[in-house]
């Protein structure tokens, strides 16, 4: 070979390897700001609705009486339960990184007071979530729905005594079981009180059961979710935290439970209070699985408690829960239009703030209805058709009303999810693909995905085109790939919470915008480091043992079993119970009563099982000092409790 055809052979060759041409280096993704695209939808949004229409600000206002003297609401260690202040930021036009709609309703969530609602009833608003009603009894009053913590609900009976006279306690309504209702209890009484004064604790039939299935059963995993649900790790402002549509936030702080002296059967009943008579009505299988309505007929107030309030609700959840029936609230909500709706003159509800006159309050209470009846319907219809879940969503138009009545809109369930959720009560979990239904894992998926894109950094390439198109969705689908098959592939990370913060700066829903933006701070920063627990004193005081055994039973790992099978026998004077625990090398099985023959006996009161539980007392220390007696074969004892695992709440969401 010549030496002038050696010098014209490729380089690949003489060099012996092959080269490519280098890359153009990735850009870095915007961080904090709205692209040109939100901007867009954004104003879209804004043109579209009639955001001027003064109508709820003036009912959000009417009948203030008094606000707190201080902004922040304090629990007895200090700690901030509440502070109103953390949310002037939204005395301002809605920027560009918010749903214009969404900022809208974070303005109305904001107000904050006791307002008088009609002569006789009252509501704390705007210091919680939930809202805590006050209806004068001919004695004291009767609270309804006292609130997620307690200094709170302990602030607003304070200053109701303060501003309308003081009053004893004389009832409490828990309108349905969902914590942001009851776990305040604490605040305004006690057992003790409760018991010496014969003070009705009302609540509707199952109540306790479905408190305890949420908040201890699947407790740890649900409030994971709910963390990126309601924004608690959030920052407040612009770029942060500016509501969840249902309200502003959860306040912080001890969360109680007490046992209900009366549930409400199904079928609903009429009740007097301390002089008042309420009409209960029964809306179980609703917005929760126990669930009620009322109507006060000497003050022609109906309450929707969480069955109708100023937003469309989640019939699933972003946090997880039992899946709603839309059909069974549409006709809930449908018997009190027809029974109340024609004398009622205010209707009011356990968040938000209250609707006057009879007209108005008729066409809410049917606009409701009828958007839980459309979401029902349509996607039954269009499943007939052979729709799965995904494309039903795509294809389903917001109903014709919610262009104008904002309490129709998605500040808190959507649409999207909600017709899913119907989808799933029907049909399921799958969408009847058979290539759906024994799908790859996510990581196992992901790696093939990523081999399929060309590799990660072609794959990013195409997700950041994707993104600079305005397309967040299919961007963030591209990215969330890779992270799943490279955890630690920074790039990928950094782009995924760029997309997620731009459909957190578009969603009008403020569970959305809280998830998707909690997700994009963890992607960015890491998880939290602060301490989670979901053992609360003042929570499981109120738990009955049986539900407590069948959460406790729930964490039984079989692998960890060191032994043959055996039966422990737990004691409890206090309450005068007795319940045994089978355990086998699959399940443990908690049974009421004295077991025939068991392999070791444990006697000490529900109130240090309860210590022992939270792992704020060691069971030695106990044995040693008289606080339990142990019997039989104590290492049964210690197998079954080292068999039980222990929950890490701070689980990765966005990364694998």
């Amino acid at each position: 070979m010549s030496r002038l055809a050696s010098a014209c052979l490729p380089l690949t060759l003489v060099l012996g390897f092959a080269t490519t041409a280098i890359a153009d280096p990735l850009p870095e993704p915007p961080v904090g700001i709205a692209t040109l695209a939100t901007q867009a939808a954004n104003t879209a949004v804004a043109e579209r609705l009639p955001l001027t229409d003064p109508q709820d600000f003036e009912d959000a206002s009417r009948g203030l009486v008094a606000q707190l003297d201080d902004p922040r609401i304090l629990n007895p260690d200090g700690s901030v339960a509440w502070d109103t202040a953390r949310f002037d930021f939204l005395d301002a036009p809605a920027p560009a990184t918010v749903n214009p709609s969404l900022w809208r309703q974070g303005q109305l969530n904001s107000l904050h007071g006791l307002f008088e609602v009609v002569p006789g009833i009252w509501q704390f608003r705007g210091y919680d979530m939930a809202v805590m009603t006050l209806i004068a009894g001919d004695i004291g009053w009767i609270v309804v729905d006292p609130l997620t913590t307690s200094a709170p609900a302990r602030a607003g009976l304070a200053l109701a005594n303060r501003e309308l006279g003081e009053r004893p306690v004389t009832g409490i309504i828990f309108t349905h079981s969902h914590g942001d209702h009851f776990g305040g209890v604490r605040g305004i009484i006690d057992e003790a009180e409760v018991a010496e004064r014969q003070v009705p604790v009302i609540a509707p039939h199952g109540f306790t059961a479905e408190a305890v299935s949420e908040n201890l059963m699947a407790g740890n995993y649900m409030g994971r979710r709910a963390s990126l649900q309601f924004g608690n790790h959030l920052p407040p402002g612009e770029t942060g935290h500016v509501g969840t549509g249902l309200g502003q936030r959860l306040s912080n702080g001890q969360i109680g439970l007490l046992r209900p002296t009366y549930e409400v059967p199904l079928g609903g009943e009429t009740l007097t209070i301390d002089g008042v008579e309420f009409v209960f009505v029964d809306a179980s299988n609703t917005e929760a699985p126990a669930e009620l309505m009322f109507y006060l007929p000497a003050l022609k107030a109906l309450s929707t408690a969480e069955v109708a309030t100023r937003t469309f609700h989640n019939v699933l959840t972003p946090r997880g829960a039992k899946v709603r029936d839309t059909l069974r609230w549409s006709q809930a909500l449908d018997e009190v239009l027809v029974r109340f709706g024609g004398e009622a003159e205010v209707l009011f509800a356990s968040h938000h703030w209250p609707t006057w006159g009879r007209e108005r309050l008729q066409q809410a209470l049917q606009n409701q209805r009828d958007l839980y009846r459309y979401v029902h319907d349509q996607t039954i219809r269009l499943a007939n058709h052979g729709g799965t879940q995904h494309e039903i969503a795509e294809e389903l138009e917001e109903p014709w009303f919610s262009a104008t009545d904002f309490g129709t809109r998605d500040y808190y369930g959507t649409l999207n999810h909600n017709s899913k959720a119907v989808y799933q009560n029907y049909f399921g979990w799958w969408d009847g693909v058979p290539a759906n239904y024994h799908q790859h894992p996510p990581e196992a998926a992901a790696t093939r995905y990523v081999d399929l894109m060309g590799g990660a950094e072609e794959g990013l390439r195409k997700g950041i085109a994707a993104f600079e198109s305005g397309d967040y969705r299919w961007a963030a689908t591209v990215f969330n790939h890779i992270v799943f098959a490279d955890a630690g592939n920074r790039p990928a990370q950094e782009w995924l919470a760029a997309a997620y913060e731009q459909m957190g700066f578009q969603a009008e829903s403020g569970a959305w915008r809280n998830y998707y933006l909690t997700a994009a701070m963890e992607l960015r920063d890491g998880l939290p480091e602060t301490p989670q627990t979901f053992d609360d004193p003042a929570f499981l005081q109120g738990v009955p043992t049986a539900a407590l055994l069948d959460a406790l039973v729930a964490r039984y790992n079989p692998a960890r079993l060191s032994r043959e099978a055996f039966v422990i026998q737990f004691v409890f004077p206090d309450r005068q119970e007795q319940f045994h625990v089978e355990v086998n090398p699959a399940v443990a099985f908690p049974r009421s009563g004295m077991a025939p023959a068991a392999t070791a006996q444990l006697t000490l009161d529900r109130s240090d099982f309860d210590r022992l539980l939270m792992r704020r007392v060691e069971l030695p220390e106990l044995l040693q000092g008289g606080g339990a007696e142990l019997s039989g074969d104590g290492t049964a004892i210690g197998a079954f409790f080292g068999a039980l695992d222990q929950f890490e709440y701070w689980f990765n969401v966005a990364t694998p």
